[in-house]
């Protein structure tokens, strides 16, 4: 049985759309490979009319937030590039040598999340990241913002496929899953969420290097 990988649409994001939009997708996956008892949180997007859910476990909300907060300073300092966030699972398991034993991942399933950071048509406001600044605007504020509002509800149609390309997959791909060890304990399968390096072009490299050294993993007994 080999790792599922799943690609995503890629979605043209400015900078500070980035956060609700992982966060859409991010939690949509967890949600819907989530185990044991969760609490089921509605969330409304904060700059999208798109409701997601939420395990309602603050573990894996502040882990999502942390590396969303992490994600945020790459692009700070490589504005404008295309670039992965990636969700995967995996099981551990003890593997014992000669002398000592250690602890491998075997990954089961990933999730690419495609994003391509662009610049916004006009400076905004320090003051708020949803209206224009109107001293900013000129003589093309109208136009600008008529672009500003069809980039968005693009983004949005196109957020909204991916959360339903993610409700289709999570639906039709199952038999790769491994089963359920302790189902009482825990709320998700063991999960990472990887993203660019300092060094852009060896990221996603490093990650199916992970992938290929650990092999497909094998079910439990």
């Amino acid at each position: 049985m080999n790792c599922e990988v799943f690609y995503l649409k890629e979605l043209e994001v400015e900078h500070y759309q980035i956060r609700e939009v992982l966060r859409c997708i991010l939690h949509t996956i967890m949600f819907n490979r989530a185990l044991g008892l969760v609490r089921p949180r509605d969330v409304d997007s904060e700059l999208f009319e798109i409701t997601y859910v939420q395990c309602g476990d603050s573990a894996t909300e502040k882990k999502i937030e942390e590396k969303i907060d992490h994600f945020l300073a790459w692009v700070e300092k490589y504005p404008n590039k295309k670039s992965r966030v990636c969700l995967s699972f995996y099981e551990t398991r003890s593997k014992h040598m000669a002398w000592f034993s250690k602890v491998e991942r075997l990954y089961w399933e990933q999730w690419c999340i495609q994003l391509h950071v662009v610049p916004p048509p006009v400076s905004r406001s320090s003051s708020t990241r949803k209206i224009f600044d109107s001293a900013q605007l000129g003589d093309n504020g109208e136009l600008m913002r008529d672009e500003q509002q069809r980039r968005h509800a693009t983004l949005e149609a196109a957020l909204r496929e991916v959360i339903t390309q993610v409700l289709l997959i999570v639906n039709e791909k199952k038999d790769h899953i491994p089963p359920v060890q302790q189902p009482d304990v825990v709320i998700s399968f063991p999960f990472e969420i990887s993203i660019p390096s300092s060094s852009d072009s060896s990221f996603g490299m490093d990650v199916f290097k992970r992938l290929l050294q650990t092999g497909p993993p094998t079910m439990l007994n």
